[in-house]
């Protein structure tokens, strides 16, 4: 019987993915956008070009997959949109199987190439569970949150990315989280880090001088924390800056699950899922950067620390607020609903960094939405629903940060991560 019902599951696979190769379409790079989708019931990398007049989607014919080593997780994509990077989960029902990031090269036809996996470097000799990944602006280290396993701390991992995309785990990584006086086992959830470049226009830094040094925020969602990583530019080794005397972390509400930084560098925000008093909220935070100086009291130095906002946390019109997102420009944050399925709209206050809820429901997504990401000229916005196994896509309206639903776009089973070119 079980025989039986696991052909049967790959029978209806390909004929999933016959449906989807028969609404294939070519791929131009300068004319189209790219989105990538990795898809957990079938184990394969889906890619989709955009039509960026009118958000048209449709699969790129991608009959090798190409199929993922494991049990694909998040995906990321680097600056330039060359390499796909995204979290594998070893199986038994794959063969082979490992945990670890896979990179898939991007091809100028939206196709994905074969991937290569890096396993990470353990922790006291117990593997590392990957959770959650981000990448700096340069494309020049992968920073990866670990979640604690089996009683040994959670920490961050660092890979540096080579010309070609490969990566190499530097070999003071893992980074360890601190321990919080009278705290549990840290873990890590979710993590962020401050870019170096700014958006060339439309925004309040435009015009301004970035930062050659970055910061990593890092949550801490055992002992409800936001953790502050100064990274050498040259080594991307990590250096934690302690919130205060006794606290090596910024307080934050019930198990903060996603984390995100302004373009501008100036505010941070994490998402708390809760269970607790503290829940279904949006922490707040101003990050002491340069720009930052003259409008923001509490900062004397450009040192990269963070100050609560005045307001802070701000509600969600939804549950389990998990994924969150800063627009391209820095002028609204979108944050995934994870327990109900939609997305809480917020505009951001451009001197506090306060945040003002849009009037109405939220924005309906999909069951199981676990990602969000924005494409860079701020014109769409995905969300991959994981049990309903599609992407919803929306177009921003630019005055307003509003979210108009098109779509949804059906994918393969279970999608568990976005990203866009």
């Amino acid at each position: 019987m079980r025989i039986r019902f696991t052909w049967t599951v790959a029978i209806l696979a390909l004929v999933a993915i016959g449906f989807l190769m028969a609404c294939s379409s070519k791929y131009s790079s300068t004319s189209n956008g790219l989105v990538i989708v990795p898809t957990q019931g079938t184990a394969v990398m889906e890619t989709f070009s955009l039509d960026l007049a009118n958000g048209a989607m449709s699969q790129i014919n991608n009959v090798n997959g190409p199929p993922t080593p494991g049990i694909p997780g998040p995906v990321i994509l680097d600056p330039a949109g060359t390499h796909a990077y995204v979290i594998m989960q070893q199986n038994a029902a794959l063969n082979p199987s490992v945990t670890g990031i896979t990179e898939f090269p991007v091809g100028s036809d939206g196709k994905l190439g074969t991937g290569t996996t890096t396993t990470l470097n353990p922790v006291t000799g117990t593997p590392v569970t990957p959770v959650a990944l981000a990448m700096d602006s340069a494309g020049k280290f992968l920073f990866v949150a670990d979640s604690a396993t089996n009683g040994v701390t959670g920490a961050v991992s660092v890979l540096a990315v080579g010309s070609d995309g490969s990566l190499a785990e530097l070999s003071s990584s893992p980074f360890p989280l601190p321990v919080q006086p009278g705290g549990q086992t840290p873990s890590a959830l979710a993590l962020a880090v401050t870019p170096t470049v700014y958006p060339v226009q439309y925004s309040l830094c435009s015009g301004h001088t970035p930062p050659t040094t970055e910061n990593l925020y890092v949550t801490d969602s055992v002992n409800y924390a936001l953790l502050n990583y100064s990274v050498d530019p040259s080594a991307g080794t990590l250096t934690l800056n302690p919130y205060s005397a006794t606290l090596p972390g910024i307080p934050t509400g019930s198990v903060p699950s996603g984390v995100a930084v302004d373009p501008c560098n100036r505010f941070v925000y994490v998402s708390n899922t809760g269970p607790g008093a503290i829940q279904n909220n949006v922490s707040a935070y101003t990050i002491c950067s340069a720009i930052n100086l003259t409008a923001q009291p509490p900062c004397s130095a450009a040192d990269f620390s963070l100050h609560p906002i005045t307001g802070s946390p701000f509600a969600t019109n939804g549950n389990n607020p998990g994924p969150l997102a800063a627009d391209a420009y820095g002028k609204f944050l979108y944050v995934v609903n994870t327990g109900s399925g939609n997305i809480s709209s917020y505009k951001i206050s451009p001197t506090t960094g306060a945040l003002s809820i849009f009037l109405g429901a939220p924005v309906v997504a999909g069951q199981g939405a676990n990602s969000i990401a924005i494409r860079s000229d701020d014109s769409w916005v995905f969300v991959a629903n994981l049990t309903t196994g599609s992407l919803s896509q929306y177009a921003i309206t630019p005055s307003s940060g509003i979210l108009n639903p098109v779509g949804p776009v059906s994918t393969l089973d279970y999608p568990s991560g976005v990203a866009v070119k």
